[in-house]
């Protein structure tokens, strides 16, 4: 991964990441940002998509986060299953910039219909049990947003091949929490579930030359009528045999999608605020991603708070501030100020020490700092001025 010499992450000793270079390389073709709640993933996710496509890339944005804090800051009444094109964007370099929201459910149709005939699609659809798995299984979203990201990277491929990518960027902003890494378990526990031994004993024929077989099968489907009731298991008996023939495709796909995170376009950007949990959560993902031989481009740690007075040191501007508490009204205002300062200074000092625990337990990880900002991002010049903090420009 190249480097730059821009704002490392406080206390750091060791690269940090080229944003601009990682952008702007063709060969970068899906950028995946994870991390846990209230770091300001969704931000950073949308702040990299904007200058990709300010530097002339053509960029997809895929939220999987139901917050809707990423259409409101592209000026989008709302996001949804269909990529939008996002106005105010500065194409003067030949880019443009699409933004969409993962629906889970509206992805698993797509997937029924694109696989089946129609026939079995409504079939599949109008089941019971497919309505309740495709929108809250456990699992569920994980696994389509590894079908939508597939589905997105294929669309691009396809198009290059016929009159030039509609996209040659992707960035997924994943959920938040470690859940924002069930994706890369997701698509084996689902396609487990859809054809393992269970579902298949739930489509296995209740005839056959082995008598001690059909008088298992009539003792299990017994005991799931009692704990399921009858009308769920024939439901799940349904939907089964007529998914049955999907169940090679959703394995492929997923084992797909999954060789497409570890190839050499793929890079995966960890967020983290400089708090002792969010760290730790870093170096979790950064451990798992490793593990996984995922490619990691390093690491962004958000709201930052610098100490830019060196002058005085925390214990002196707290000093000071208590003898003058009680003066003028000079005086008083002055102790107000040197209170803010102590208490920034310390918290400047506190941000640097975790940072230093994660960069010294992972001193091959690039990183970047993002400085806190005096209020919330919430359109496009706000994106703009996190990209610039991003690269220190």
């Amino acid at each position: 991964m190249s480097r730059s010499t821009g704002p490392a992450a406080p206390g750091s000793l060791h690269d940090t990441v080229d944003i601009d270079a990682l952008l702007g390389d063709s060969g970068t073709e899906i950028i995946v940002c994870c991390g846990s709640g209230g770091v300001g993933k969704t931000t950073t996710s949308a702040a990299l998509a904007l200058r990709a496509a300010e530097q002339g890339r053509s960029v997809c944005v895929l939220t999987i986060d139901p917050a809707r804090r990423l259409a409101q800051s592209m000026g989008l009444t709302e996001l949804d299953n269909i990529p939008r094109p996002v106005e105010g964007v500065d194409d003067s370099r030949g880019g443009r910039l699409d933004a969409m929201m993962l629906d889970m459910k509206r992805t698993f149709d797509e997937v029924v219909e694109a696989h089946s005939t129609p026939e079995k699609a409504e079939q599949i659809l109008a089941n019971p049990f497919y309505v309740a798995l495709s929108s809250s299984f456990a699992g569920t979203q994980e696994y389509m947003a590894m079908e939508k990201l597939g589905q997105l990277h294929a669309e691009a491929v396809s198009d290059e091949a016929e009159s030039g990518k509609r996209w040659d960027l992707i960035v997924v902003d994943t959920p938040p929490s470690r859940s924002a890494l069930d994706f890369l378990d997701a698509p084996e526990r689902l396609s487990s579930l859809l054809d393992g031994r269970f579902v298949r004993l739930m489509i296995a024929p209740a005839k056959g030359p082995a008598k001690l077989l059909s008088a298992g099968f009539g003792l299990v489907t017994g005991a799931l009528n009692k704990v399921l009731g009858a009308q769920m298991l024939t439901d799940v008996q349904a939907f089964i045999a007529a998914l049955d023939t999907l169940f090679g495709g959703f394995r492929q796909r997923a084992e797909a999608t999954y060789s497409l995170l570890q190839a050499e376009g793929t890079a995966f950007v960890v967020v983290a605020a400089p708090e002792i949990d969010a760290m730790r959560e870093a170096a979790y993902f950064v451990e798992r991603l490793s593990g996984e031989k995922m490619p990691i481009a390093g690491l962004v740690v958000n709201r930052v708070h610098l100490d830019d007075i060196d002058t005085i040191s925390a214990a002196d501007a707290e000093s000071g501030a208590h003898k003058l508490a009680s003066g003028n009204a000079k005086e008083r205002a002055t102790s107000d100020l040197l209170a803010v300062h102590a208490e920034r200074a310390r918290l400047s000092r506190r941000e640097t020490r975790v940072a230093q625990r994660f960069t010294a337990a992972h001193p091959r990880v690039p990183t970047v700092s993002v400085p806190a900002l005096p209020g919330d991002v919430h359109d496009l010049d706000g994106l703009r001025r996190i990209g610039d903090l991003l690269t220190g420009t």
